[in-house]
């Protein structure tokens, strides 16, 4: 008794730093060393808003790689990658052609299509788990480790398109959060990064095979935008988005975007596991709205380019498949998913995340503007519908706090707060103008 006690005592009396590892201590100089490498080779390119950036990062980084082991590994291989990429430039871009490894791997674009082939394989093996009799956890495993070194190949594509920007010339180099095609890339990592972090939290990887689906059509689009608009070339900056906010706003606002769509496909999910044993067609109305609203996609997308509608028509193949398979198999697919509360869970906390970032996001979008355009609001349809989604997600989380909202109605909510988010995000550039028109299509 008086051991367990002692035992007990000195593990809650145990300091943060004593509970380190040596890879932990190994891990945080390295991080050190590359913010001083940083520093000492670019500060003269940094204005005092932009050092402090690179200052604050350093330990950021140290405690996300501290807070969540497995990012440690995926900082320091995408380091790693990054760097070997950058020096086989030897500062020529033309290099990129005729180098091997730049070539087919670690090139911006070359990274950024292995991304993507990656994340779709991670989603056909979540799906292939999902209703494979007794190998669940190993094709849901492959899944996740697809998931990870997708993550890992955005993160390369980003930082060496960010090096070959400065290639082409020092007043068009520029971090690439700039334009749409850039910010998809962004949205997919990311919103895998959250979703991998409560897989291993919950230590459930059912909610990938639904997780990765919104991660696809992501990829879907964005291979679309880059090829049929050649979106994937770096261009010079619009004068706008020459500052320092970008680098701020831009991240902020999309750990937003990532989290309310991760917290969309688990309602999705949850909603799926709450119908299983439906058997009365017309109460199935989650699946049929995801249907249709995966219809209206392509058909949106059809009138901005003819030349690809075959591309989209494929599209709409791909996802009336995929609906139907989760309505036949909905059984199956509800014995695989975590229990109701866990989703439950998972959505509020994505929720909450996704809120409070995407609130710091929407004040340093004001002060940007205020330095922009010479006003914090100008009801701009980007700053309108940003605010739609702002109070959409305010009174959800209120009606939670407060009202104890939970259930099929906090779940379809969710949903609709994925309409709501893609419009602001998406349909926005597709169909209004205003401030924000270099995002359009």
């Amino acid at each position: 008794m008086n051991t367990a006690t002692t035992t007990h005592s000195i593990t809650l009396d145990e300091g943060f730093f004593s509970r380190r590892t040596p890879f932990d201590w190994v891990f945080a100089l390295i991080v050190a060393g590359g913010g001083l490498y940083a520093f000492s080779q670019y500060a003269q390119y940094m204005d005092v808003y932009e050092k402090g950036i690179l200052v604050a990062a350093v330990p950021g980084a140290i405690w996300l790689g501290w807070f969540w082991g497995p990012v440690r590994v995926l900082m320091l291989a995408v380091a790693a990658f990054s760097l070997l990429g950058i020096a086989s430039y030897q500062g020529q871009l033309a290099r990129g052609d005729s180098v091997f490894w730049l070539k087919y791997f670690l090139s911006s674009q070359s990274a950024i299509l292995w991304m993507s082939v990656l994340f779709v394989m991670s989603t056909v093996f979540y799906w292939i788990g999902m209703f494979s009799r007794t190998q669940f956890d190993a094709m849901s495993g492959i899944g996740s480790k697809l998931a990870w070194a997708a993550v890992g190949m955005a993160l390369i594509g980003m930082m060496v398109r960010w090096y070959e920007s400065y290639l082409i010339g020092a007043d068009v180099g520029h971090i690439p959060v700039s334009n749409l095609y850039e910010v998809f890339v962004l949205f997919c990592w990311m919103t895998t990064a959250f979703y991998l972090y409560f897989e291993q939290q919950y230590g459930t990887r059912a909610m990938g095979a639904f997780v990765m689906l919104v991660v696809s059509a992501a990829v879907g689009f964005l291979m679309w935008y880059s090829f049929a608009r050649e979106a994937h070339e770096i261009q010079p900056l619009v004068p706008a988005l020459k500052s320092w906010w970008m680098k701020l706003h831009v991240p902020a606002n999309f750990i937003g975007y990532g989290t309310f769509s991760l917290s969309a496909m688990v309602a999705f999910a949850y909603l799926v596991k709450q119908q299983a044993t439906e058997t009365r067609w017309y109460r199935l109305t989650p699946l049929w709205v995801l249907g249709v609203f995966l219809t209206v996609i392509p058909m949106a997308f059809r009138r901005s380019v003819e030349s690809s509608s075959s591309y989209w028509l494929g599209y709409f193949c791909v996802s009336a498949l995929i609906v139907g398979g989760i309505l036949v198999g909905r059984k199956r697919i509800a014995e695989r998913l975590p229990a109701l509360e866990v989703l439950d869970d998972v959505m509020y906390k994505s929720i909450t995340v996704g809120f409070a970032f995407f609130t710091i996001a929407t004040v340093l979008g004001a002060l940007w503007a205020a330095e922009a355009w010479g006003g914090y609001w100008s009801w701009d349809p980007k700053e309108t519908w940003a605010l739609i989604v702002w109070l959409n997600y305010a009174a959800w989380l209120h009606m939670r706090l407060m009202k104890g909202l939970r259930g099929s109605v906090s779940a379809w909510w969710a949903l609709v707060g994925l309409a709501v988010t893609t419009f602001a995000f998406l349909g926005v550039n597709m169909f209004l103008s205003g401030l924000h028109s270099y995002g359009e299509l």
